[in-house]
């Protein structure tokens, strides 16, 4: 019954972002500009291409540059998304993951001194107030690439090489948030995962169909450190049982560098009960596993929980090729 729903549903979908993409290039809805440049990361995908870690790389390139950076965000899955929440000034993290939402949250936390963060469904009134009180000489746009009301300097794309097109069909049936060829607004592609596959030139041609003069990049990403939950610095004692509620739970169980006995995939921005962790931890035990581990993303989300195992946080960033490049790219743009 689903499959028979889902095709018509993603045919409207269909219709209507095509419908919204042509209204904004006739000028018909208007983009909004800052008085500041704006770098956008996003994806063509819904959930899960790597992102998060290309926004903090992206902030922390410009904030080497010596500018003041400001991350806009929606902020999925947050309490009252209708609000305006000031995560971080830049030097002081003012809320936490349920009113900032995840991953504004932990970009906030890994992005101290370095860069703020403002969860605003109005990211245009966010960037004023940005500019007001923080004096940003930058912005972020954070899965802005369907954002069209925010006008862009920059429009860089991630692209999963481990799941590129969420299979083929537009939302809701699959996971394309537009047509692919809306490729072709991009400045700038950034393929993730690309140590997860093994076919990156076949991916490279079927993308080059669509942006055929945009510069690509080729990302992995790599464990930087892995840490306790609770801050103590022994390492974990395999075997472990894995869980996450990321996009692509495939990827970090790929990834873990540890014998893994059982693997728990939540729903992405899933909210963790106690009841969650102990019915996982039980299961972890008969599994014969001796710790957990989980993603930074869901991290943020469980330290008021109790745990009866001793669970560990694997920590990532990516390691881009051609990195001089890409970063010429961003200062390109740059006032």
């Amino acid at each position: 019954m689903k499959s028979l729903i889902l095709p018509p549903l993603s045919v409207l979908y269909g219709a209507v972002t095509r419908t919204r993409l042509s209204l904004y290039r006739r000028g018909t809805f208007h983009s909004t500009k800052l008085d500041r440049p704006v770098i956008s990361v996003g994806n063509i995908t819904a959930g899960g291409t790597g992102k998060t870690p290309i926004v903090e790389w992206v902030s922390r390139t410009l904030a080497a540059a010596g500018k003041k950076v400001c991350i806009l965000t929606r902020g999925y899955g947050r309490d009252n998304p209708d609000r305006m929440i000031i995560v971080s000034d830049g030097q002081t993290v003012y809320s936490n993951a349920s009113e900032a939402g995840d991953e504004p949250f932990l970009l906030a936390t890994n992005l101290v001194g370095q860069a703020a963060v403002i969860s605003s469904a109005d990211r245009v009134a966010a960037g004023n107030e940005a500019i007001r009180h923080f004096d940003t000489d930058c912005f972020v746009l954070d899965d802005g690439f369907q954002h069209l009301r925010l006008e862009r300097d920059l429009n860089l794309v991630t692209i999963d090489a481990a799941n590129p097109w969420g299979g083929g069909h537009l939302l809701p049936y699959g996971r394309l948030r537009e047509p692919l060829s809306g490729l072709s607004r991009a400045d700038c592609i950034v393929i993730t995962r690309t140590d997860q596959v093994n076919n990156l030139d076949a991916l490279q041609t079927e993308v080059r169909k669509f942006a055929p003069a945009v510069p690509i990049f080729r990302s992995r990403m790599n464990t930087s450190q892995i840490v306790s939950l609770d801050g103590s610095s022994d390492p974990p004692v395999p075997p472990v049982a894995a869980f996450c509620a990321v996009g692509n739970p495939r990827s970090f169980f790929d990834a873990v560098p540890r014998k893994v006995v059982l693997q728990k995939a939540f729903a992405d921005h899933h909210r963790y009960s106690q009841s969650d962790i102990d019915s996982f931890i039980d299961a972890a035990k008969r599994a014969g596993a001796n710790s957990l581990i989980t993603t930074a993303k869901d991290a943020v989300k469980l330290r008021s929980l109790s745990f009866s195992l001793p669970c560990y946080v694997q920590e990532i960033e990516p390691s881009i090729d051609n990195a001089d490049e890409l970063i010429r790219l961003i200062k390109s743009v740059l006032r």
